[in-house]
């Protein structure tokens, strides 16, 4: 019954393609249409449609994840699916591409925006106005950066999710969320000015902006030209650093997504693995083994990027203690760790960091939803515990004497030795959980993807010096996210007697714990996403089937109007 389920399933998904490549980009568009039709007067409404468009949209990523994990046969499943929404052949039209990289990150995007719009439906969804159809527009624009097989259609997809990152930043208002929504605005806006920089460059000297006809172009350019294309590339890719919130490009990061509503910045930490996607995808499609002299151009200053900004996310969560702050550090430190792997330029290493991005993403998401509960209880909605405010130790008096009467209460009742209530036992559960997964302790995800990475690096005979500081910083920053991670635990769950229990509603806990869930899957079906990973690294380092699958589809043919019989 089980084989008869799956074969109609595969059946369903043969008829959809490749239709069913441009779903993950109609459906929050039409959504945010629809939303923006009914008005602010029903909050309810537009709650249950993001809802169910998150879930239409993770079932659509998931089906598409399945269609290229399939054996291949052809044109059939296991194929890489391309759709062409002007039924004009590659590279003179629009082309979206469905692969293993994209899909896997479609997929992660589905995840985490059905678990953000869950939870923002409890309360954050009413601090202002029309949150869902810009958290759905900003689904869209990423979904479509990820699928795009466009450089300009690329920037076109940047801007959409930028323009609604920009209102979800300012979302709930204050001093703060302004003060950081300035710089964001001001980077991004640099940055994207750059982006258009480097890809005018880029055809000026190709001709063309699909990205799987420009590894081909790259290849065969004469050697007075390359010197224009690595001028290009270099602009390109500092747009895509300041995105991805490389060192030195990324103070404007933490502060903006501390500021950001809960719901918001799980969402945000989407946005640097967008801009690494987009380095790993153009990196490796412009700059193959098969380009000549321009093969690897840049993988020394991508190491060096990627290992400083690992280094500046290591210290700058060591040296914080604001739950939002380190999370938003411990993107920082995702972003270095994916950026210096990438640049280490073994599939075997990219293999490994494409599992961490997968736990990482989900772990920080959870994790900024996680402080936003912990903060309400602890310290009602403030960053800061009361006895840092006031200057004084807890559990100290004045002259700094251990107070003998630590374990009483307010009626010389012992707190230790007591039941964990079910709120507590769920935050210190979670917290614990996010704690193992971002310093990359074993037995979780975290842990795998770091030693998958570690293992490809030196398994390929990598004695090279930027591996081994890769392996030492990988080590550091681990031990530093465990010394600011349970400090800051200490100080939330044992440093002081908690007079009020937390209220946690259904709709905040069900995220957190899907997230952390997805983490615990990604352990225990460590072997098949693992497979996945390598496949997609081989595939990136020869990437010929996309180049093939891109510019060998064919435009589908006017119909064919019926012929007039003779007149009467």
């Amino acid at each position: 019954m089980t084989g008869q389920l799956v074969q109609l399933l595969d059946r369903l998904l043969e008829f959809s393609m490749p239709h069913l490549v441009a779903v993950p980009v109609l459906v929050p568009l039409l959504t945010a249409a629809l939303m923006l039709l009914l008005g602010e007067s029903r909050r309810r409404t537009k709650s249950a449609l993001s809802v169910v468009s998150g879930l239409v949209g993770l079932l659509a990523a998931l089906a598409l994840l399945r269609w290229v994990n399939a054996p291949e046969t052809g044109d059939g499943p296991g194929s890489v699916g391309v759709y062409l929404p002007g039924n004009w052949q590659a590279p003179f039209g629009i082309v979206l591409v469905a692969d293993r990289l994209s899909t896997m990150m479609v997929a992660l995007t589905g995840v985490v925006a059905f678990a953000a719009s869950i939870y923002s439906t409890s309360r954050w969804d009413r601090a202002g106005v029309h949150f869902h159809p810009l958290l759905q527009l900003q689904l869209m624009g990423l979904n479509g950066a990820f699928l795009t097989g466009d450089l300009f259609n690329l920037f076109v997809f940047f801007e959409v999710m930028l323009a609604a990152s920009y209102g979800l930043l300012l979302h709930g208002s204050g001093r703060l969320r302004v003060q950081a929504g300035l710089h964001y605005i001001a980077i991004n806006l640099a940055a994207s000015s750059l982006f258009l920089i480097g890809a005018a460059l880029l055809y000026g000297a190709t001709g063309t902006l699909n990205m799987a006809d420009l590894g081909m172009r790259i290849a065969q350019l004469a050697p007075a030209d390359r010197g224009l294309v690595h001028a290009a590339a270099a602009i390109l890719a500092t747009a895509f650093f300041a995105k991805a919130g490389a060192w030195p490009l990324n103070f404007w990061l933490v502060p903006a997504y501390s500021a950001a509503v809960s719901p918001v910045g799980a969402v945000f930490a989407l946005l640097t693995k967008l801009g690494i996607y987009t380095l790993l995808r153009l990196w490796t499609l412009l700059f193959a083994p098969d380009a000549g002299s321009s093969a690897a151009f840049g993988q020394s200053a991508l190491i060096a990027i990627g290992l400083a900004t690992l280094f500046a996310g290591a210290i700058g969560i060591v040296g914080t203690q604001r739950l939002s702050n380190l999370a938003g550090f411990s993107v920082l430190v995702s972003a270095g760790t994916l950026l210096a792997a990438i640049g280490l330029g073994e599939p075997a290493v990219w293999a490994g960091a494409l599992y961490y991005l997968l736990s990482s993403t989900l772990a920080v998401s959870a994790f900024f939803l996680l402080t936003d509960m912990i903060e309400r209880w602890r310290n009602a909605g403030m960053s800061v515990a009361p006895h840092e405010k006031a200057g004084n130790a807890p559990f100290l008096a004045e002259d700094l004497r251990v107070l003998d009467d630590v374990n009483l209460d307010d009626e010389a009742q012992a707190l230790y030795g007591r039941a964990i209530p079910a709120g507590v036992a769920f935050l210190g559960l979670s917290f614990i959980g996010c704690t193992l997964l971002l310093a990359g302790l074993p037995p979780l995800s975290g842990f795998v993807g770091k030693f998958a990475m570690l293992s490809g690096a030196f398994s390929t005979g990598g004695t090279s010096m930027p591996a081994w500081i890769f392996l030492a910083l990988l080590v550091v920053s681990g031990l530093l996210a465990l010394i600011a991670l349970s400090r800051t635990g200490m100080r939330h769950f044992w440093t002081q007697p908690h007079p009020t229990m937390p209220a946690l509603p259904a709709l905040e806990v069900l995220p957190v714990a899907g997230l952390l869930a997805a983490s615990v899957a990604l352990t225990v079906w460590a072997g098949p996403v693992m497979r996945h990973a390598i496949t997609t690294a081989e595939g990136l380092r020869t990437p010929a089937a996309y180049r093939n699958a891109v510019m060998g589809a064919r435009q589908v043919p006017n119909p064919v109007a019926p012929a007039e019989g003779p007149a009467p």
